[in-house]
């Protein structure tokens, strides 16, 4: 028998995603792995349990992870999922590892091996594995259908016998994957588009894509980029410059989607009441960044706020308003992480501690949380002999 691998049906009530997809389970099972899958897993991503049994998996309960080798989920397993897991299991997760040592602590406790799928460095061997853009690429795409959906006129222009109906314009905020799947999409529906973002090599992918781009252009901005491809946090000065632009070019705006994060740190603020006042009558904000602070005044997690007259999209888990797209890319990302931990030659897992992927997405082993990134400072002492 080969190593076992579970699929865990997700408990979050608003997770919507599954972990494996057919083509993945497909894949398990020719990498010498077993894959049991929790009954009721892919139905809210269109995925019926008995498509996974077709091709090779079966179908199982919340019991059979205890004796799994692997357990694929989307979430970070909860504290009563991870007491049903032995020790020594490999988990692989999306675990929105920022501000939640207690739940490290208690996985390492617990005895896993457990990966976090946003921290895979953005290198060109681990591009099939980066689950941000795979999610972030559908959550862009989503925005702008939400937002087409609670606005109360035709996105494109339209010339009739009975009058010219005119395009809606629309802003896009932050140009990484999801800024720049949503200016597509716009423009796909019909949209006059601009973008804007504190990276001087977004404003060629803004243009590229038929938008007008829009941002203070001073030396601060020229520099204004971390080595890993992100967005970083720019001066006071600069933002206020940059505020007083954007405040001028959203009242002339019908909808704003808002896409800035950066990771490990609150989103950033970047749309005011005041801003909101200013736009016109109808008109719609998306704030994609509503789980992280929110970058929109007055965004609601998990809803529609009315905010000065504007309706403030704020749904939490956009990529899960989309699951059967969602699953299957992250599915995909999952699995090709999963195989660089398997030995082609004996079917088994085998786990290279000097991978730079194992490195950059490993949480907790042997008992402790071994990310440098979240390694409690008591748990740090402690193992210099330091009181």
């Amino acid at each position: 028998m080969g190593n076992l691998v579970f699929v865990a049906k997700e408990t979050a009530a608003d997770e919507t995603r599954v972990a494996a997809s057919v083509e993945t389970v497909k894949k398990m099972k020719a990498l010498g792995l077993d894959v049991v899958v929790e009954t009721g897993a892919g139905l809210l991503s269109r995925i019926p349990d008995g498509e996974y049994e077709t091709v090779g998996a079966r179908l199982g309960s919340v019991a059979d992870a205890a004796v799994a080798d692997v357990v694929l989920k989307v979430r970070r397993p909860t504290a009563a999922e991870i007491s049903g897991y032995k020790s020594g299991a490999i988990v692989i997760a999306i675990m929105d590892p920022y501000g939640n040592h207690a739940a490290l602590a208690d996985m390492a406790r617990a005895g896993l091996i457990t990966f976090a799928m946003e921290l895979m460095p953005r290198i060109t061997r681990a591009q099939s594995m980066d689950v941000l853009s795979s999610q972030a690429n559908l959550a862009g795409y989503q925005a702008v259908i939400e937002a087409a959906e609670a606005y109360d006129r035709a996105m494109p222009m339209m010339m009739t016998a009975a009058g010219t109906v005119p395009a809606a314009k629309v802003f896009v905020m932050g140009a990484g994957v999801a800024g720049l799947q949503a200016i597509a999409t716009a423009r796909r529906l019909g949209a006059v588009v601009s973008a804007t973002d504190v990276r001087p090599a977004a404003k060629e992918q803004v243009a590229s894509l038929g938008a007008k781009f829009i941002a203070v252009e001073d030396e601060e901005f020229k520099a204004a980029e971390t080595a890993g491809g992100y967005a970083k946090e720019m001066s006071k000065d600069y933002q206020a410059k940059q505020a007083a632009l954007v405040a001028e070019h959203i009242s002339k705006q019908d909808i704003v989607i808002a896409t800035a994060l950066i990771p490990g740190r609150p989103a950033p603020r970047l749309v005011s009441r005041d801003m909101l006042k200013s736009m016109r009558p109808g008109a719609v904000a998306v704030d994609l960044a509503v789980e992280r602070g929110g970058n929109i005044e007055g965004a609601q997690a998990g809803g529609i706020a009315e905010v000065e007259g504007v309706k403030v999209i704020g749904f939490a888990n956009m990529p899960g308003r989309v699951p059967a797209s969602a699953s299957l890319l992250y599915a995909k990302n999952l699995v090709t992480f999963l195989e660089t931990m398997v030995n082609k030659e004996t079917k088994t897992l085998g786990l290279n501690l000097d991978d730079e992927l194992i490195k950059a997405t490993m949480l907790t082993h042997d008992g402790v949380v071994v990310h440098p990134s979240f390694i409690d400072p008591d748990q740090a002492n402690a193992k210099k002999g330091v009181l």
